[in-house]
């Protein structure tokens, strides 16, 4: 079953049964319809841009091609969600997809297999200027200037241009067309800068070969996917030791306010919690307290520096005994993300404390300074490993881990995620729209606090049957 539609209702409703212990009936195309609203993306007219000058070799251009298709693997495709196009440059350009071309997910990824290199020059700002007159037209089967509708070109590309691309793209951006700029082995990064939109270190991305760039894959499945506005609890888990010291810590708040500038930071959405601890563990403020950025922020500069000891064990669990407790503001069914901080080793055991947060479903990113023990933050940290631990010698280099530290709720799929109220609303509804045309003959659910899997037959068949959603 492709990711994006592992979220559909008829699932949730299938959960739900399990979970009232009753057996029922399931009439799919009310159901799939009611679905809609819960892992749907925002509008979006995607345009990728890619170069297939001399300089791609036809097996580059083919991993170029794999990488198309496993961002299109992730999105919510259809008429009224993600509408994708292709555009397919060297010194001239070639419009190879249109958005009316293909409204469905095979058939862009079977035309996406079809692409061949131009293997010429690189005119690159006749590309951004095709993609703005042509392939983001109406005629072209783009939608009308709106902000409910977002506008995203994705350039690729590996070369140095043969033309100007300043003043095109500063016209695109001017037009609403949030530029990613994509750059490979040998390509010239200050083009890059002046092509994409800001804040740029989001909007730009660099890979040494083109047997790299499906790296990125699940960075633009999250970039056109709403589930990165899901509610979401943070809490800061901040070593305040006396091995820090005053001037570093001034650098922490800092590094701290940096990543909720980048946070949703609203009643509805993100809230954010703060704890200090060194040899005891003190809450600077529960969660939801603040409901805006700037409350939150003023409120991390107040934070007074503790000094003494090391206790991360000790403080991992109060961020399971109280920080994650409704008592402390945390809402039932919302992700749990924690951000540890530490700039030494542990004075006590952490292993125990670490394991079970984890295994509650809390996404923990460690990051550690100086001091600070690798092996320990790799142990807090949530897998994939190697996207949830930083380390950095210095302190003044903290603020590249903030822009490098991408807080990501989802987990394979992207637009999976959604708060479980919401899911469970979304259930109640659909339960009202059984009928006795299918019969859940089995169904094997398993329910956590943040994500969801089930497994399910219909008619003794696994997935959906007689016209519903596809396995």
């Amino acid at each position: 079953m492709a990711p994006g539609l592992r979220c559909l209702l008829p699932l949730a409703c299938a959960a739900m049964m399990c979970i009232m212990g009753v057996r029922g009936t399931l009439e799919l195309q009310t159901a799939a319809a009611m679905a809609a609203g819960l892992c749907k993306t925002r509008p979006t007219d995607v345009v990728f841009i890619v170069d297939s000058s001399r300089s791609v070799r036809p097996s580059e251009f083919e991993q170029v091609k794999v990488f198309l298709v496993k961002v299109i693997e992730g999105l919510d495709v259809g008429v009224d969600s993600t509408r994708v196009a292709v555009v397919n440059y060297a010194s001239r350009v070639k419009n190879e997809i249109s958005f009316k071309s293909h409204r469905s997910k095979a058939g862009l990824i079977k035309a996406v297999g079809k692409l061949e290199p131009l293997s010429t020059g690189t005119m690159t700002g006749l590309a951004i200027q095709f993609a703005m007159n042509v392939a983001f037209s109406e005629t072209e089967g783009a939608r009308v200037k709106s902000p409910a509708v977002g506008k995203v070109a994705v350039i690729v590309t590996d070369g140095r241009p043969q033309d100007n691309v300043r003043d095109v793209a500063a016209r695109a951006r001017e037009a609403g067309i949030e530029i990613f700029a994509i750059g490979v082995g040998r390509v010239d990064m200050n083009t890059l800068r002046l092509m994409a939109s800001e804040p740029l270190e989001e909007h730009t991305d660099y890979v040494e070969s083109y047997s790299l760039i499906e790296k990125l894959t699940q960075k633009f499945q999250e970039a056109f996917c709403a589930c990165s506005n899901a509610p979401t609890d943070v809490v800061f888990l901040i070593d305040g030791s006396k091995s820090v010291r005053p001037e570093n810590f001034e650098l922490v708040k800092k590094w701290i306010n940096q990543i909720v500038d980048k946070l949703d930071v609203s009643e509805n959405r993100a809230h954010v919690g703060l704890v200090q601890y060194s040899s005891t563990v003190r809450s600077e403020f529960p969660l939801g307290r603040y409901n805006n950025k700037k409350d939150v922020k003023d409120a991390v500069r107040k934070m007074i520096y503790m000094e003494r000891g090391t206790m991360t064990g000790q403080a991992l669990r109060y961020l399971q005994d109280s920080s994650f407790t409704p008592g402390q503001g945390a809402r039932p069914g919302v992700a749990k993300v924690a951000i540890i901080f530490t700039d030494g080793r542990s004075q006590d055991y952490i292993g125990d404390a670490a394991k079970k947060a984890k295994e509650k479903g809390y996404k923990m990113y460690a990051i550690g300074v100086g001091s600070a023990v690798e092996d320990e933050l790799k142990e807090i940290a949530s897998e994939p490993v190697t996207d949830h631990y930083f380390y950095t010698a210095d302190f003044k280099a903290m603020s590249q881990i903030a822009k490098k530290l991408q807080i990501n709720v989802c987990e394979d799929d992207p637009c999976e995620c959604d708060s479980l109220v919401k899911f469970r609303k979304k259930v109640e509804e659909a339960l009202k729209a059984l009928s006795k045309k299918y019969i859940l003959r089995s169904t094997v659910c398993i329910v956590g606090s943040v994500g969801h899997m089930f497994l399910w037959k219909l008619n003794g068949t696994d997935g959906f049957a007689n016209g519903g959603a596809p396995s």
